[in-house]
């Protein structure tokens, strides 16, 4: 296959995206605290060849616990296990630049890089939720603005840390005696508004040179950071004009950072209700929908546009206005209220098409049907992939690997096999140059 090629990854929400799924007789209610269950649907992603998985993560207890599983699990560490599970599925964490330290971070996933052979990569979150600013010993959540300004100067510094050394930095010669050649370990001298930090790392660059950056970016800010951070972005969009508006608009901005339009894969989140029949897709949709709990879905849907779950009316419209809180996700927020405005939906059905707290896209049919979709996207500039969100896993990811992956194949528009180890191969990315090989002062030897 030549030319331009569709990106899939798996969101791995751990019994599967609708918060009903660890309802059904087939999944198991403690999955979300087995590694094992994590590396099954790994090595599912795996034998499909898609890119990577990802796992979301929030450090605190933000959802309804008394309804549904969890992101409990640390997700490096899972990784770390997952990693040696598998030999070419990309590997990606989320990390928050509000509740973490830069040389803490950037050594983490380093050591991930190099124990998955060049597998790892970073989701940057800047974390608005007030509960996890209770963990850390703040009272509520930071400013938008400033959230991504400190974030701006975590990630560089991370990419900073990350390029301390130079490819060819371990020797390891026996003979002579010399382990590291000094000279190309190199300090970041940091200094700035939010961070003083003065390298260098203490592990080498990995087998794809540094981890890849993913980011999320809906907002102004957001799509400034991805612009100008990011190798990959995870994105919201309900209709194809507003996937591909998005990636004209976010490939715009990083040109103005002297960045070219490959440098760039933009991801959009879709939900897959998959079944032989379009009938019996619907009923599963409609088994799912039916198990989830009218609270939950109300408590998540007031919680993502910030009011209070009394002012939700199941039979209207939402409230009019409903003006952006300075602490919402934005992304979030402006993707459930575009939706609901733009199809004149009532609360009721609109938890509904957000399959009871998704968000995302939602498609449900056939393994053609959802095919193509996929490639309306695909063509259309929409999309370079997406990250899919399963609605049971591993179930749903495996009928996906089995049924609709073979479609993409067979059309031309994804890899029969991986074309490379490291998860910037598989993206089409390419391998960074350590931004000190040239320049800077050699630690002292």
């Amino acid at each position: 296959m030549s030319g331009r090629h569709l990106h899939l990854n798996v969101n791995l929400l751990h019994a599967g995206v609708y918060p009903s799924a660890w309802r059904l007789p087939q999944s198991r209610p403690d999955a979300f605290l087995d590694i094992d269950h994590f590396v099954r649907v790994a090595r599912i992603a795996e034998r499909g060849k898609l890119d990577a998985i990802f796992l979301a993560d929030t450090p605190a207890i933000t959802d309804r616990i008394d309804y549904r599983p969890f992101n409990a699990l640390e997700p490096t560490v899972v990784l770390a296990a997952v990693a040696a599970a598998t030999s070419h599925v990309g590997l990606v964490a989320t990390a928050s630049t509000t509740y973490n330290e830069p040389y803490n971070l950037a050594r983490r996933f380093a050591s991930l890089d190099l124990v998955s052979r060049g597998r790892a990569g970073w989701n940057v979150v800047t974390t608005a939720d007030a509960a996890a600013g209770r963990n850390f010993g703040f009272v509520g959540a930071s400013e938008h603005g400033a959230r991504y300004a400190r974030a701006r100067e975590f990630t560089d510094l991370v990419h900073a840390l990350w390029d301390s050394w130079e490819d060819d930095a371990f020797v390891g010669d026996k003979a002579s005696g010399r382990f590291v050649d000094t000279a190309k370990v190199r300090p970041v001298d940091h200094r700035g508004v939010h961070y003083t930090v003065a390298g260098p790392l203490t592990v080498p660059r990995s087998a794809q040179g540094r981890p890849v950056t993913f980011q999320a970016g809906g907002s102004e800010d957001g799509r400034e950071l991805a612009a100008a951070t990011a190798d990959a972005v995870f994105s919201l969009a309900q209709t194809r004009e507003d996937g591909a508006a998005y990636a004209r608009d976010l490939r715009a901005r990083a040109a103005r950072y002297g960045r070219g339009p490959d440098a760039l894969v933009v991801l959009p989140g879709l939900a897959t209700v998959l079944g032989s029949t379009e009938a019996e897709a619907r009923r599963r949709q409609d088994e799912l929908w039916d198990l989830v709990p009218e609270p939950y879905s109300l408590a998540r849907l007031a919680g993502t546009l910030r009011i209070d779950p009394t002012r939700l009316d199941l039979d209207k419209p939402l409230p009019d206005p409903l003006p952006l809180p300075p602490d919402a996700n934005h992304t979030m927020f402006l993707g459930t209220l575009a939706l609901a405005r733009r199809d004149g939906l009532t609360v009721r059905q609109l938890l509904r098409a957000l399959g009871g707290g998704v968000g995302h896209r939602i498609v449900v049919g056939t393994p053609e049907a959802v095919a193509d979709d996929i490639e309306a996207w695909f063509r259309a500039g929409a999309a370079d992939g997406f990250n899919l969100m399963p609605d049971v896993l591993p179930e749903g990811l495996e009928t996906f690997v089995d049924a609709v992956v073979p479609i993409l194949q067979r059309r031309g528009l994804f890899r029969r096999d991986y074309a490379g180890a490291t998860l910037r191969d598989h993206l089409g990315l390419a391998r960074p140059a350590s931004r000190h090989a040239a320049t800077g002062h050699a630690i002292s030897a």
